[in-house]
């Protein structure tokens, strides 16, 4: 019994460190990856924004010297209030046809990209109570959203995932894990399809100067809420070329909280599917976890028995329906023990001996 419980001690040990390495790994992982992706990033970019730089400074000093009238510190200043009122969403290029930016459909897809944590940052609150405000609406609506959204990928859940998988398990007799493998797959190749690949060609119709990468860019970056702002639709349109602007912004306010539960009905069944749990449990702490409550009952129960007769006090009437840990425990090693010798005796005196068909095979190999 000693050998036996000294090896589960290790076991369990061991387990802990291994755990605990892999946590370490993968912190380790993580780590450099965020440094390979800065030092790629950096890499790709830092050319890209030098050569705008200098292509700046340039296209500056031949309006100077075209319009020698104009001062360069007023330039400065002008150029100055143009980039804070475009960091504020309010642009100086084409404001006769500019739509506004705080109608009530504009307004709505401003909410829907906040309380979504998208935040395209191309249009922000530009009075100090619209600040306010936002915060205060932030702080009650993100909750109501992720239950929300967490409510509804539940429900969808039942429907498009186990629903399938348990019905096509029973009727083909095929493994649950490769029914899941496949109908996750089979899932977010049509959430590619009719959430990435076909919005970005509608986009590439209707926005004039978006390539399919940048509309692709477009839709990946706002369904997983990265939320950028450097491609909203509709801002580059200051001749009006959507005769139906309001009802264009609608539409994609739509598109984005439909795609958004769509993504996160796909995450939630890659993350059920066996694979990613095995995997998933190499990395998690079990030994933060709670008894269940019937366990916590129990002890509880044991506890203030113990404390009250240490005491002196009477421990009151406990339900024989629960006793004590300890009284389980010894019981089970008693009773257990019990019928252990009382089987073994009936087994040796009821069970006549009789000799093996093979015994001369037996008596051959011995002799």
């Amino acid at each position: 019994m000693v050998r036996g419980i000294s090896s589960g001690c290790f076991a369990q040990a061991a387990e802990r460190h291994s755990t605990a390495l892999s946590f370490s790994l993968l912190s380790a992982g993580y780590v450099l990856y965020l440094l390979l992706g800065a030092g790629i990033f950096s890499a790709i970019e830092l050319p890209y924004e030098e050569r705008l730089r200098q292509d700046l400074k340039q296209v500056r000093q031949e309006f100077l010297d075209q319009n020698e009238c104009v001062s360069d510190a007023r330039l400065e200043e002008l150029l100055a209030r143009a980039i804070e009122a475009s960091n504020y969403g309010v642009s100086v290029l084409g404001n006769q046809t500019e739509p506004n930016n705080w109608d009530f459909v504009s307004a709505l897809f401003f909410t829907s990209t906040v309380l979504t944590t998208t935040g395209y940052g191309h249009t922000v609150p530009l009075s100090d109570g619209g600040k306010a405000f936002c915060v205060l609406y932030s702080l009650v609506g993100i909750p109501i959203t992720l239950l929300f959204l967490s409510a509804v990928v539940q429900r969808l859940m039942v429907v498009v995932t186990r629903r399938p998988v348990a019905y096509f398990h029973r009727r083909w007799g095929v493994s649950r894990a490769r029914l899941a493998a496949a109908h996750a797959a089979c899932l977010a190749a049509l959430a590619a399809v009719f959430l990435l690949f076909i919005p970005a060609g509608v986009f590439v119709a209707v926005e004039q100067d978006w390539s399919f990468l940048e509309a692709l860019y477009f839709c990946f970056i706002s369904l997983s809420t990265i939320g950028l702002g450097d491609y909203v639709p509709g801002e580059n349109d200051p001749e009006g070329a959507h005769a139906h602007g309001q009802l264009y912004r609608l539409a994609i306010t739509v598109y984005l909280l439909l795609g958004l539960v769509c993504v996160l009905v796909v995450l939630e069944t890659c993350c059920e599917l066996p694979q990613l749990r095995g995997i998933k449990q190499r990395f998690y702490w079990d030994g933060g976890r709670d008894p269940d409550s019937e366990t916590t009952n129990i002890i509880d129960s044991d506890h203030l028995t113990q404390e009250a007769v240490a005491a002196g006090d009477s421990p009151g009437p406990v339900p024989a329906s629960i006793p004590s840990v300890s009284e389980q425990a010894a019981s089970l090693r008693r009773h257990g023990n019990n019928n252990v010798n009382v089987n073994l005796n009936r087994s040796l005196a009821t069970t006549p001996y009789t000799p093996a068909a093979n015994s001369d095979a037996v008596n051959g190999f011995f002799s």
